[in-house]
């Protein structure tokens, strides 16, 4: 596909860029002709996209608006449970649509709730942060968290379209920003190394664009394709996810301060890739490039080594894991990763102290 093209083709739905993707979005609102929309967001997509997308889409603002706290905190059964209600008390019926506006959170709960009430009514994905444009909203993953574990309950099923409108980016926070980004630095990571090459030495706050964008949903359309349901190759985009995301779920359940996803990420990146250079063979160069390119664009979080047994405890709830194995994506080199490669508490330990070795703590 041309860098050009405003639009990507992935499994039963297409995702569009800027103007194209509003035009496929008024395609799709007069071809399936839905008896009720509804449009799902949170206090931020109000205030700072909600005027935009109906200025595109006038006639959305006839749609009954459906508004939550936004937040990580949020994204569980008791506010699903509201949803579901809220739907039914507003008479939504199989023929209605759900449009989600907003970040991950909003995306993956709005879907997972659209996905199960009457058995699945369609939604259309607008997400609104880079994370949600370059990761969340692709590939028809969804799901809410359980207590402090991400993403335990959820389904899989694809929205009737995607639409990323990078302006949205410049209602956000740059610490927004750079969660995002570290899902750009993974998919260079495990699918393209010039293309991490570049972004690592780029300042994400000055370069980022639309070209980038596309180039990370292209990377990620591509994977999904090959592996819909996460039986193989899927699973190489859970690269630094293992550790991550018991690092963010801990710090949801400790008194610190919160991580973001990529935050959390990015820390869990720098140990997938010390692991990589003792399980798979990745070079020790190599693990000091992705180790400096990380912590250089990262004002990484230290855990203390206290915390090691509640985040090993955490990583058991991995859904990659087998028999209670940990079970990594790790790296061959960059950019030909490896799934499903057992590793020990012990190894994921030596991982910890190394990440301390390079916050010289």
């Amino acid at each position: 596909m041309a860098s050009g093209t405003k639009w990507i083709r992935t499994g039963t739905y297409s995702v569009g860029f800027g103007k194209t993707g509003y035009s496929l979005l008024k395609q799709v609102l007069r071809s399936k002709k839905y008896s009720r929309i509804f449009l799902l967001l949170d206090e931020n997509s109000h205030d700072h996209c909600l005027p935009r997308f109906i200025a595109h889409l006038p006639a959305i603002a006839g749609a009954e608006f459906i508004e939550i706290g936004s937040g990580e905190k949020n994204k569980n059964i008791d506010i699903t449970r509201q949803l579901w209600h809220t739907l039914s008390d507003m008479g939504a019926d199989r023929k209605s649509l759900l449009i989600n506006l907003g970040g991950g959170v909003i995306g993956d709960m709005g879907g997972f709730v659209a996905s199960t009430y009457m058995r699945g009514i369609d939604f259309i994905q607008v997400p609104t942060t880079l994370l949600a444009q370059v990761d969340a909203s692709v590939g028809g993953k969804l799901g809410i968290d359980l207590g402090p574990l991400k993403n335990l309950v959820g389904t899989f099923r694809d929205p009737a379209m995607v639409l990323i409108d990078s302006s949205y980016l410049s209602t956000l926070p740059h610490r927004q920003i750079l969660s995002g980004y570290a899902e750009i630095l993974k998919h260079g990571l495990i699918a393209d190394a010039e293309y991490f090459n570049t972004c690592s030495s780029s300042d994400p706050l000055g370069s980022l664009d639309e070209t980038t964008i596309r180039r990370s949903v292209q990377i990620k359309a591509a994977v999904v394709k090959k592996d819909p349901k996460e039986q193989g190759p899927r699973k190489f985009l859970n690269f630094g996810h293992t550790v991550g995301h018991a690092l963010e779920s801990f710090s949801l359940e400790s008194d610190t301060a919160e991580l973001l996803h990529g935050e959390a990420v990015a820390a869990g990146m720098i140990c997938a890739a010390y692991i990589s250079s003792r399980r798979t063979g990745l070079d020790r160069k190599s693990l000091s490039f992705i180790t400096d390119r990380i912590s250089g664009i990262y004002k990484l979080r230290n855990f203390n080594k206290f915390d090691e047994h509640r985040v090993l405890e955490l990583m058991l709830h991995d859904k990659k894991n087998v028999d209670g194995q940990y079970r990594f994506v790790l790296l061959k080199e960059i950019g030909n990763p490896v799934a499903d490669v057992k590793c020990t508490a012990a190894m994921v330990k030596e991982s910890f102290r190394y990440y301390r070795d390079t916050l010289g703590v």
